[in-house]
C-alpha cells in the first residue's frame, strides 16, 4: 500500500502512522548508504566506521522528515540529501577534532556542505568535462532558476547527485537506474541548460 504512495503522501501520514516512516527510510536507503560510503572512502583516519556514518545519516534523514516544509522552494528529496550529508560531515568534522585535541594539535578543519552552500553551488563541478559547459559564462544564480523551472524532478535528483559528487553508476543505484539512463538524463539536462542560456542571450542582444 505504502509503496504506491509518492514523498509527499507518505510525509502527510508519518504523524499517525509507523509504516509511512517505514517506508520513506526504505525508499532513501540507497542515498543514505551512498553518502555515508562516499564520505568513508574519502575522508578515511577520522576513527569512524562505516556503520557509524550510516547511523549518522539515518538520523539526519529523520530530521529532513521532522523538519521539512513544503511551503519552500525546494523538494523533499533535495532537503532530505542536504540534512543526510549535513549531519554525516559534521560528525567527521567532530571526530577530526576530537582526534587532534587527543594529539594535541592545531589544525584547521573545515566544514562540508550547508544547505546554502549546496543551493548556491549547483553545476559548479568544473573539474570533470563536459559538465564544465554548463557554468560558463553565466552566474549560478541563473543556471538554478532554469533547474527549477525546466528540469523534471528525476532530472533535477540527478542534477543534485552529481553536483554532490556522485558518478553515474552510483547516481543508477540510489535512483534504481541504469547508468545509461543517468546518462541520457544527464545530456537532457545539459542541453536544456545550453537552450535556455542561448535563448537569454537572444533576448539580451
Amino acid at each position: 500500500m505504502y509503496e504506491n504512495l509518492n514523498d509527499y503522501e507518505l510525509l502527510d501520514q508519518v504523524a499517525d502512522n509507523e509504516f509511512a516512516t517505514e517506508t520513506l527510510f526504505e525508499k532513501y536507503k540507497p542515498l543514505i548508504y551512498g553518502i555515508a560510503k562516499k564520505a568513508y572512502y574519502t575522508r578515511q583516519n577520522t576513527g569512524l566506521e562505516m556503520n557509524d556514518l550510516i547511523q549518522e545519516g539515518m538520523i539526519g534523514f529523520s530530521i529532513a522528515i521532522n523538519t521539512f516544509d513544503d511551503q519552500k522552494k525546494t523538494t523533499f528529496f533535495t532537503y532530505a540529501r542536504t540534512c543526510i550529508m549535513r549531519r554525516v560531515n559534521s560528525t567527521i568534522v567532530a571526530a577530526n577534532r576530537l582526534k587532534h585535541q587527543i594529539l594535541n594539535e592545531s589544525i584547521s578543519v573545515e566544514i562540508l556542505d550547508s544547505e546554502t552552500n549546496t543551493d548556491n553551488q549547483i553545476l559548479s563541478d568544473t573539474k570533470n568535462n563536459p559538465e564544465s559547459l554548463l557554468i560558463e559564462n553565466e552566474n549560478v544564480q541563473e543556471i538554478k532558476k532554469i533547474i527549477d523551472s525546466e528540469l523534471t524532478e528525476f532530472e533535477k535528483k540527478v542534477c543534485d547527485l552529481k553536483t554532490s559528487g556522485f558518478d553515474y553508476k552510483e547516481i543508477a543505484e540510489i535512483l534504481n537506474k541504469t547508468p545509461k539512463s543517468i546518462d541520457n538524463a544527464f545530456s537532457r539536462i545539459k542541453a536544456k541548460i545550453q537552450k535556455s542560456l542561448e535563448k537569454k542571450t537572444v533576448r539580451n542582444s
